[in-house]
């Protein structure tokens, strides 16, 4: 039996494993689209309001779409509390993971959400996720550094379940346009808050029944 239950958990961490770097690579080649630095390109076709009025906004654009990729593989490696031969990784990792996050990728990801597409009922939520994220990761920093390590693991997923809302948020988008062909605008709506809501109702879940 303790056989079988191992073998499980082995299946389900390579396919864990196998999952994320297929999303990742899908989230890799959206971002080499920025790539030379374009204010017409992809997203930016639509935003192009925000790029003419507000200079600004492609320096906050920028420091969250070439971060968040490196937040979102760093976080993962982790999250998998493994040092890979390496000696402190994990420790080294989730250092450079806090720092992006709270310097750069969530500051910058709460003022693009100021001027979300959707309305005011998007803006909210890419505001509060970024809110969220922030302090979620500053919360498991702080509990690091007072050696409180059971509830520095709880809320690092939860801010790493808030960073992979970047993944959710995409796959919900294909869903809902594939079923119901929304109007773009009514996507944007749906999608701010389901990229990121059940994500974090699934940790806590997890976190209460002591899974994580």
């Amino acid at each position: 039996m303790f056989l079988i239950k191992k073998n499980i958990s082995d299946f389900l961490k390579i396919l864990l494993i196998v999952g994320f770097a297929y999303f990742f690579w899908l989230m890799l080649k959206i971002t080499l689209e920025y790539i030379p630095l374009r204010p017409d390109v992809s997203f930016l076709m639509i935003k192009q309001t925000e790029v003419i009025e507000r200079p600004e906004y492609l320096y906050f654009f920028y420091t969250h779409v070439y971060t968040s990729i490196f937040v979102l593989l760093i976080g993962f490696l982790a999250i998998l509390r493994k040092d890979f031969g390496l000696k402190n990784f994990h420790r080294n990792a989730g250092k450079v993971y806090i720092f992006l996050i709270l310097l750069f990728s969530a500051p910058s990801g709460i003022y693009m959400g100021i001027f979300a597409n959707g309305g005011i009922s998007s803006k909210i939520s890419f505001v509060i996720l970024g809110c969220f994220w922030w302090f979620s990761t500053y919360k498991a920093y702080q509990l690091a550094r007072q050696k409180k390590f059971k509830e520095h693991k709880q809320w690092m997923w939860r801010s790493f379940t808030l960073t992979i809302s970047a993944i959710t948020l995409r796959m919900w988008k294909v869903i809902i346009v594939y079923l119901f062909h929304p109007n773009p605008m009514d996507v944007y709506q749906i999608i701010a808050w389901l990229g990121w809501v059940p994500n974090i109702l699934l940790i806590e879940y997890l976190i209460a029944k002591k899974i994580i």
